[in-house]
C-alpha cells in the first residue's frame, strides 16, 4: 500500500491519500489538489509528490 499525505507535500491539510500503486495514487492526487487546493498536478510537481510517496 502507497501512501501521500498533503501535509508532507506543504499543504495545510490533513488528508491521506492511499492507494495498491503509486500510479492509483497519482490518479487520486490529482483530483483532490484540484478540489481541495487549486492546484493542478503539472509532471514536476507529480515528480515532486512521488519522492514523498510512502510505503505502509
Amino acid at each position: 500500500m502507497k501512501e501521500l499525505r498533503c501535509r508532507d507535500a506543504g499543504f495545510d491539510c490533513e488528508a491521506v491519500v492511499r492507494a495498491e500503486s503509486v500510479d492509483e495514487l497519482m490518479a487520486q492526487v490529482g483530483p483532490h489538489a484540484r478540489e481541495a487546493h487549486r492546484v493542478e498536478v503539472t509532471p514536476e510537481l507529480e515528480g515532486r509528490l512521488a519522492t514523498l510517496v510512502r510505503d505502509v
